[in-house]
């Protein structure tokens, strides 16, 4: 299979909302037929027989071509390009095309079937320019952060994606951290996230890292601790607003009830669940439980009315940090209050 183009990131080229990947061609449709129907002066749509008929729900506007025939082209031709080569990725190993076209497709199921994933606030979101989005992190597997990612494009006007900052023991996994780099994700340092929220890229971090996933089940929705405040500063420096994020029905996924420390430091993983149903039950332990999701993106918090220098003060990063915190703690409570029940 031929290499797929790399595209620098700093590269001065048209962009699309600030992806910093290629433009699709778009491939010019036939001329439509005209419709027999259309064309003969007073003919009668139910004298047309049960032929027609049958053929008119098929049919798509701008040609009269069924609509499967269009998508099987359309993805022919996708698989064209990726033996071919003909497609890019960003210096980060982001691919929009199989993001949007696969992965998303993939992850679109479990968002509208199996969590019934709520979405509010995503007005907030800024409909272009960069703008740091900062969630709380639970589930034992990080199922929140592909949800939020679903969300994003999904609902917002703009259909914007969201770049995610992931732990180094995501890229030290076979496959993972493949689909991950494909998926816009990348190593969760601040010179990365400062260079993608420059380029106008929505950046999505969860700060408490595996202190949020890892919790026990007794401290569900209870905020761990959100490090020294390193996305505060990377904001400030790029000049984009910080937007707290609330998301509710992933901590019952997986209840851990457990943590076999031991067999986790054989592993070298941070910790090892013991769940109601794994890993007792084997393979089936893994599935998730279908519980009924919220995700509420809040108020920006703007950050481009301080000095460049703000980004070194330390107490000034303690305040904007707890501020972030205690907003999405208080949507929190106040999203548990107003839900009926874990599943419905």
């Amino acid at each position: 299979m031929a290499d797929a183009k790399v595209i620098p990131f700093d590269e001065d080229r048209p962009r699309r909302r600030g992806t910093g990947v290629r433009r699709v061609r778009a491939v010019p449709a036939p001329a439509p037929a005209p419709d027999v129907l259309e064309s003969t002066p007073g003919a009668d749509p139910e004298a047309a027989g049960d032929g027609a008929a049958g053929e008119a729900p098929a049919r798509a506007a701008g040609g009269d071509r069924p609509v499967w025939d269009r998508r099987i082209a359309g993805g022919l031709a996708f698989l064209r390009r990726r033996i071919t080569g003909d497609y890019e990725v960003d210096e980060f190993g982001y691919d929009k095309e199989l993001t949007d076209q696969v992965l998303m497709s993939l992850m679109r199921p479990l968002f509208d079937k199996y969590f019934r994933v709520e979405v509010k606030g995503i007005e907030n979101i800024p409909a272009e320019g960069g703008a740091l989005i900062v969630a709380n992190h639970s589930g034992t597997l990080p199922l929140d952060g592909l949800m939020m990612q679903v969300a994003v494009h999904d609902h917002h006007p703009a259909q914007r994606h969201l770049r995610l900052l992931a732990a180094d023991l995501v890229f030290m996994l076979p496959v993972v951290n493949e689909l991950a780099r494909k998926a816009g994700h990348t190593l969760a340092c601040s010179e990365d996230a400062q260079r993608l929220l420059e380029a106008g890229e929505l950046v999505g971090v969860m700060p408490e890292g595996f202190k949020g996933i890892g919790k026990p089940f007794g401290d569900r929705y209870k905020l761990q601790r959100f490090g020294r405040g390193g996305f505060v500063s990377t904001a400030l420096r790029a000049g984009t607003p910080i937007v707290p994020c609330s998301i509710v029905g992933a901590e019952e996924i997986y209840p851990m009830v457990g943590n076999a420390k031991t067999l986790a430091r054989l592993l070298g993983i941070p910790y090892f669940p013991l769940t109601p149903t794994f890993p007792w039950l084997g393979p089936l332990g893994a599935v998730p439980l279908p519980t009924k999701w919220t995700i509420q993106f809040g108020e920006p918090i703007a950050t481009d009315g301080y000095p460049p220098e703000a980004a070194e003060d330390p107490m000034l990063m303690f305040n904007l940090t707890d501020e972030v915190r205690e907003q999405i703690q208080h949507t929190l409570y106040k999203l548990l209050v107003q839900r009926r029940s874990v599943f419905f």
